[in-house]
């Protein structure tokens, strides 16, 4: 298939910006499935046809992202499937049930909240890599690489997972719980970006946005980081954000200092294809930065 279009080429092309482009998401549930996925992963894998549905539903119902995750490459079977539960921003609990059905009968509505489920704390990153192929093309032949190299450097912190959003971006890697969503990775990238954050520092070349925050704010973050060429991952405190239509004013302290960063959100005038299986084009979202300047507190 050398011919066949591929939204990633496309928005690379176009020059699509990575920043501001994060799916928003404060509560994510990563189940373990080993696949395979369908273009649909929850209703289109080896669940029981059931299962899957009730699962999207459960989290639907209190607005908790559900993921399935599986270890890169061939692994032998195991007594039971890994699930975490993660409050994007803040921390990462986990069990390993018999079956997936247990999940049933988790209080997702307090991890939407903010509460603990009672399961085991888990202090570990976890570096999560969009592979999810029968969704969009771009995700499987982009991601899998990068899914394989993060492994070898980092075989216990490293899965692959189903869509994420913003196919055209793939190679996608989602780091919890922070909640950071990274795009346009090559494998040695994602090997630079692993050490980055081990080392508390966010690589601002890949970086889409924190999930935690609306897509314009995200964008001002990037931009007002660049302008201090600030890559500590803790240095710059979000303050608030105000809206005026299209305009975006969000505050940011870094050390002694606040910032705001104005930015106008628009999409294009001309419509694309933005995913390998689009049924009809779209605008692209777009973030302009107006400004970026040092204000009163």
């Amino acid at each position: 298939m050398s011919g066949a279009f591929r939204c990633s080429v496309s928005g690379q092309t176009r020059g699509d910006e990575l920043a501001g482009t994060a799916s928003t998401v404060r509560s994510f549930l990563l189940l373990e499935q080993a696949g395979p996925w369908g273009a649909e992963a929850l209703r289109d894998s080896r669940l029981s046809a059931a299962l899957g549905p009730a699962l999207e539903r459960h989290a639907a119902a209190h607005r908790v992202r559900p993921l399935l995750i599986r270890r890169p490459g061939r692994h032998a079977a195991t007594d039971g499937v890994r699930v975490f539960a993660v409050l994007a921003g803040s921390w990462t609990e986990t069990a390993v049930v018999p079956d997936l059905e247990a999940v049933l009968d988790w209080d997702l509505g307090a991890l939407a909240a903010g509460r603990s489920l009672g399961l085991a704390r888990h202090d570990e990153p976890i570096y999560a890599v969009c592979t999810h192929g029968r969704h969009d093309p771009c995700c499987a032949e982009r991601g899998r690489p990068v899914a394989l190299a993060l492994a070898e450097a980092e075989p216990e912190r490293t899965w692959e997972c189903s869509h994420i959003g913003g196919d055209r971006f793939a190679g996608n890697l989602l780091v919890l719980p922070d909640g950071l969503y990274y795009g346009r990775l090559e494998p040695g990238d994602a090997l630079r970006l692993a050490e980055a954050h081990a080392a508390g520092r966010l690589d601002l070349d890949h970086l889409r946005g924190r999930s935690t925050l609306p897509m314009p704010v995200q964008a001002a973050e990037i931009a007002l980081r660049r302008s201090l060429g600030e890559d500590r991952r803790e240095a710059v405190a979000y303050g608030g954000r105000a809206v005026d239509g299209d305009l975006t004013v969000a505050r940011f302290a870094v050390a002694e200092t606040s910032y705001a960063v104005t930015v106008r959100t628009s999409v294009s005038v001309d419509t694309h294809p933005l995913t390998c299986r689009a049924a009809v084009d779209s605008p692209v979202p777009r973030h302009q930065v107006l400004a970026v300047e040092p204000v009163a507190r």
